[in-house]
């Protein structure tokens, strides 16, 4: 599956490499939702839970569906600042049909939820169908849905105002130390794109980043096969250290895309046993299993929900997540009348860091 970003048009200003703050901070915000997705940084996490004050880690619990599965597209901005507070007040510029529309595309699930006119600010029926998108989600998303829609102007500010107490709690003192590494990542790219080219320049950023043949798209490997157009606008490429593994596109109509990479390391992969490999190899040797945990990699769904995701009949999901249970590479728990299947992230690290980035970016 792939994503392509039609970049064709005059040749300067196509490709952007830039350091966001704002980017940064919501990356260390999924690694505080989804620790298991960052097995190096867990015992940074752990510190940063541990000295939060109540107040604000009940705020980054009852809006981390901003950031946990998918990046809500206005913390992934396309212009990036100096400074968090610059962003924030980019934020703030944003009119409410926008802001909304890219909160609930979280809220409600990921970004195969689509919210068109009639919007849900303003039409009943449209508000009714929102509101029980985000209930399927959970009582978070529903209490946070129903605060939005009643009230963008409050969220809004309680949402800036989170981001500006993570920066006195925590934010503030990584960024002192990821700043340095992220410039240098960018002034590499920068010399990369100017003396080498576009391909080159993409190829450091990512295996799964390519430069189509005609030189007028960029070719992204995510779970997503869609397009989306950059014309005059570019792509801009944010470096992140908190991010690694994932590599996370934004693309939704209306946004100029962004795409922010792990900056590399030199972490060495898990040992692990042969017999271990060739069990967990074998489950993810066919093609649809592979979609389905990276589908996963988003959130817990249900057998339902990923046969709506990918258009099978729930026999034929159901057969697979047997597969990949029998190797331990999903965790299943009920809720109510619903199985909700996840990943059994310790057990698929142990495969090694590509696999894990494959199936998490």
């Amino acid at each position: 599956m792939t994503l392509r970003i039609d970049i064709s048009g005059p040749p300067s200003g196509r490709l952007r490499f830039a350091v966001s703050p704002l980017a940064e901070l919501t990356a260390m915000l999924h690694v505080l939702a989804e620790p298991a997705h960052h097995p190096r940084l867990a015992g940074w996490a752990g510190d940063v839970w541990a000295g939060l004050r109540p107040e604000l880690a009940e705020r980054l619990r009852e809006a981390d569906f901003l950031w946990r599965s998918s990046r809500a597209d206005f913390l992934v901005p396309a212009r990036p600042r100096a400074t968090l507070a610059e962003e924030l007040d980019d934020v703030d510029r944003i009119d409410d049909e926008t802001y909304v529309t890219a909160a609930l595309i979280t809220t409600c699930g990921s970004n195969r939820v689509r919210f068109a006119a009639p919007s849900p600010l303003t039409d009943a029926a449209e508000r009714e169908r929102t509101l029980g998108l985000a209930q399927a989600r959970g009582a978070l998303q529903e209490a946070f849905a129903e605060r939005l829609l009643a009230d963008p102007a409050d969220v809004r500010a309680r949402v800036r105002h989170t981001l500006e107490q993570c920066a006195d709690a925590f934010f503030d003192a990584a960024w002192t130390g990821v700043a340095g590494h992220l410039a240098a990542d960018l002034r590499l790219k920068n010399d990369l794109l100017r003396h080498q080219g576009i391909g080159t320049a993409l190829a450091s950023v990512s295996g799964a980043v390519t430069l189509a043949p005609d030189g007028d798209s960029v070719i992204v490997d995510k779970l997503q096969d869609s397009a989306t157009a950059a014309h005059g606008t570019g792509v801009t490429f944010l470096p992140s250290v908190f991010g690694r593994p994932h590599l996370v596109a934004v693309h939704a109509p209306g946004w100029q895309p962004v795409v922010q990479y792990p900056v590399a390391g030199a972490d060495p992969p898990e040992p692990v046993s042969l017999e271990t490999v060739t069990l967990r190899l074998e489950a993810l040797a066919h093609p649809v299993r592979l979609r389905l945990l990276r589908t996963l990699a988003r959130g817990p769904h249900t057998t339902g929900e990923l046969a709506d995701a990918w258009g099978l009949s729930p026999p034929e999901v159901s057969r697979h997540l047997a597969v990949l249970r029998r190797a331990g590479l999903l965790t299943a728990r009920r809720r109510g009348r619903y199985v909700r299947h996840a990943l059994n992230l310790p057990e698929l690290t142990a495969l090694g860091t590509d696999v894990l980035a494959a199936v998490l970016r």
